[in-house]
């Protein structure tokens, strides 16, 4: 249910966004109507940053497991060597 807008919305975009939206908020002096449409778009927005942070997770952590087979490996092939 996410639009092309929001898919290419990138991490700190949606982020500073969320933050105005968060501002508006916190400030009051709007309708119920305009209260609701910036808690839903807010809502839209924290989907894509928790779905750029769990890529970056998941990135990260791929990384981590490379390294560590690779140093794994590499001490497996040393040993065997000796």
């Amino acid at each position: 249910m996410t639009s092309k807008t929001e898919e290419a919305l990138g991490y700190e975009q949606a982020r500073d966004e969320l933050i105005e939206v968060v501002r508006r908020l916190e400030a009051g002096g709007t309708t119920l109507e305009e209260s609701l449409a910036l808690w839903e778009r807010g809502e839209e927005l924290a989907k894509v940053c928790r779905r750029w942070l769990e890529g970056a997770r998941a990135r990260l952590d791929a990384a981590l497991a490379e390294e560590a087979d690779a140093e794994r490996e590499e001490a497996e092939g040393g040993s065997s060597r000796a």
